[in-house]
């Protein structure tokens, strides 16, 4: 950790007032930038998809994602004055700093929501203390997310909520736009809990922090007026957890998959809302523990400026992963994760000791996100091996937030920097193809899939004309990839292991890392752990990639293992073993890597010095 030695950072989020304190260590930062009128947050110079001003009302807006709980469970801070005077400001169309009238799916709406649970949470903070004249501005400000058309996502959840506080100050709301939007997110529901953000759309951090979130806030304010919903709300959340915790390592890490990694500790923000709502998958003791690690685990890494503000980035400040819709107060949506606070403190979840997580298998295959999550407990790595979905989107690096073969809570996943070379583009655990002209293309959509056990198989085309077809047996610290591609095109193709990080800022000395090639395989390792490469089936060479900087969303520098390949026109067999071992690494698995076997029409794959097939993979 670098440590800035913040009050957050100090913090042992241990206890409830613990969280308290957290929430006003994370908040109490922005008070100097704040706006004249108070009705904005002028965090940074960066810009987003948005205006500018929007996004100083998403600054503003989402610090009432914490604010409210922990105004609803008694706790103070000294922001509510400067928050009751943005409010005021900037709903009064008369004033320089009025939000604006909202368009169709403009941002403002996504903002709206966080005021509506404020709302309901914490009336006597936020509308009480207005004047008439003030509440009336604010209700016709908020009631555009009525007449206004919302994406076909998570964010027709952001009207319901906003409805939930006309509801809770005794408003007129739209009961009939309610059941319509939680109708149509029904219709995003694919079984065990899983929901994806949007027909045919993706299963990732939105389902939890934004879909489940918002329906068991949902079930807990509508128990009595729609408690067939509610019921159904928690049924489903209980059934996605036994799923969604085996994201989680036993340090609090958590896996970086998707977009909007953004948000960070919003990742644990799922287990806050299944407190809230009395849902006790685990225990409680089980949840308050995957929470507090989670918030621990955040406040280690350098996601702060020096004066305690939130930067974009994810395990470090970083603009390249960022999305559009990235704005310098957009992190602040993490603040969802302290909706616990808004609990008495007599109530279970506060009472109950912090617990490890259970002990959960070592591998489980999850079919709604098309992964086999793998564990490795004594290390604290969790690795999601990924066969990739049928549909895509436009979304800033989707391919890679998307579409690898392997996502690690301890490698993290990179991004490309630019569009030049395997330097540029950052190719760890992807195979990379290019036509000599060093402009690689990756896998962005499936068109086929299946999971069986520890095999994903998945089919793809970088091109109109070119077929691949890959298996990924699964494992740790070894895994197996192979390949058939059918090209009419000469290629190159560029196998890429893990992205190993080469720096530790707690080391004084520089680097420590070392790498160690040899005719078919290569090994590098560091105080973050071993990644390597050994070349199964095919021809070309090993060799180091050193990436751009800044390209990985946990490591700022490092370095991707590869294999490359050259590809003539036909059919090509290709099959590499690839090594990714966190901690301290003495290299005794390394030196006991998978092999392969023909038999008939069959290719069997072997794991070490075992003699139990892992794998069959049908050659004809």
């Amino acid at each position: 950790m670098h440590s800035l030695a913040l009050p957050i950072q100090r913090n042992p989020l241990a206890t409830r007032e613990d969280l308290q304190a957290a929430v006003n260590q994370l908040c109490l930062p922005l008070l100097p930038y704040y706006s004249e009128g108070k009705a904005r947050l002028r965090l940074g110079a960066t810009a987003s998809g948005c205006t500018g001003a929007t996004a100083e009302l998403e600054g503003f807006s989402r610090v009432l994602w914490g604010l409210a709980p922990l105004a609803a469970g008694g706790g103070n801070s000294e922001l509510w004055e400067t928050v009751r005077e943005g409010v005021r400001n900037g709903t009064d169309p008369a004033h320089r700093e009025y939000w604006g009238d909202a368009a169709d799916y403009d941002q403002k709406l996504v903002e709206m929501a966080a005021i509506g649970l404020a709302l309901a949470l914490a009336p006597d903070h936020i509308w009480e203390p207005l004047q008439e004249p003030e509440r009336q501005r604010l209700y016709q400000w908020l009631q555009q997310i009525n007449h206004r058309k919302l994406h076909d996502c998570n964010w027709l959840l952001f009207q319901v909520v906003v409805n939930l506080g006309f509801r809770a100050v005794g408003l007129p709301y739209d009961q009939a736009l309610m059941h319509r939007n939680l109708d149509r997110i029904d219709a995003f529901y694919l079984s065990d809990g899983w929901y994806s953000d949007g027909r045919d759309a993706h299963c990732d951090y939105y389902g939890p922090f934004a879909i489940h979130y918002c329906c068991l806030i949902y079930a807990v304010l509508m128990e009595k007026e729609d408690p067939e919903r509610s019921a159904l709300y928690k049924e489903r959340a209980a059934g996605f957890a036994k799923d969604f915790i085996h994201w989680f390592a036993g340090d609090g890490s958590a896996l970086p998959f998707g977009r909007s990694l953004a948000y960070r500790f919003t990742q644990a923000a799922f287990w806050s809302a299944m407190a809230y709502a009395g849902v006790e998958a685990f225990p409680m003791g089980v949840m308050k523990g995957i929470i507090l690690r989670n918030l621990r685990w955040w406040f280690r890494q350098p996601i702060f400026q020096a004066d305690g503000t939130l930067t974009i980035g994810y395990a470090y400040p970083n603009l390249i992963m960022a999305e559009n819709y990235n704005a310098p107060g957009s992190p602040y949506w993490a603040l969802k994760t302290f909706l616990p606070l808004a609990l008495q403190a007599d109530h279970p979840f506060w009472q109950a000791e912090e617990q490890p997580l259970p002990k959960l298998a070592e591998s489980a295959v999850q079919a709604e996100p098309r992964q086999i999550v793998h564990r490795q407990d004594e290390r604290n790595h969790v690795v999601a091996f990924n066969a990739g979905h049928k549909a895509t989107n436009e979304h800033t690096h989707t391919s890679a937030k998307y579409e690898k073969f392997a996502y690690s809570n301890v490698f993290g996943f990179s991004v490309p920097r630019a569009e030049w070379g395997l330097a540029q583009g950052a190719f760890d655990s992807m195979l990379a193809l290019s036509e000599e002209d060093n402009l690689f293309r990756v896998k962005r959509t499936a068109e086929e899939y299946s999971i069986q056990e520890n095999v994903i198989y998945t089919k793809w085309k970088p091109w109109r004309d070119v077929e691949v077809r890959t298996w990924i047996v699964s494992g740790a610290p070894w895994h197996v990839r192979v390949h058939c591609i059918r090209s009419n095109r000469s290629l190159v193709a560029a196998e890429g292991g893990f992205a190993l990080g080469i720096e530790n800022r707690d080391v004084e000395a520089g680097d420590r890392w070392q790498a160690v090639p040899e005719e078919s395989k290569l090994i590098a390792s560091s105080y973050w752990g071993a990644s390597g490469v050994i070349r199964l089936l095919g021809g070309g060479a090993v060799h180091l990639v050193h990436p751009n900087a800044n390209t990985n969303l946990i490591h700022p520098r490092t370095v991707i293992p590869t294999v490359a390949t050259t590809l003539v026109p036909g059919t090509t067999w290709l099959a590499t073993g690839v090594y990714g071992q966190p901690g301290k690494e003495d290299l005794a698995q390394w030196s006991h890597p998978p092999f392969l076997e023909f038999a008939a029409d069959e290719l069997l794959v072997y794991f070490g010095n075992s003699t139990k097939v892992a794998a069959r993979i049908e050659t004809g």
